[in-house]
């Protein structure tokens, strides 16, 4: 499974929504992850793919969409 595939995977299981069509989407204005969803997802990301993200170098306004989410976690393999 590729980023894109995984991280869409686990917004689906976070959010209960299908946002493939929808990837410039803001989770946090839609109401569709909070500050706990934020941690549930970097705890995701790190189980499912091995990346570890630091909740301290956690920017809310660099992962509140499904393509900034995916173009960070590329950018941390």
């Amino acid at each position: 499974m590729d980023t894109k595939e995984t991280v869409l995977s686990i917004l689906s299981d976070l959010t209960g929504s299908d946002l493939s069509n929808n990837m410039d989407e803001n989770l946090f204005d839609d109401g569709l992850l909070d500050s706990m969803g934020s941690v549930q997802l970097l705890l995701q990301i790190q189980s499912e793919m091995g990346i570890s993200v630091p909740v301290s170098e956690f920017v809310r306004s660099e992962w509140d969409t499904p393509n900034k989410i995916i173009a960070k976690v590329d950018s941390m393999k």
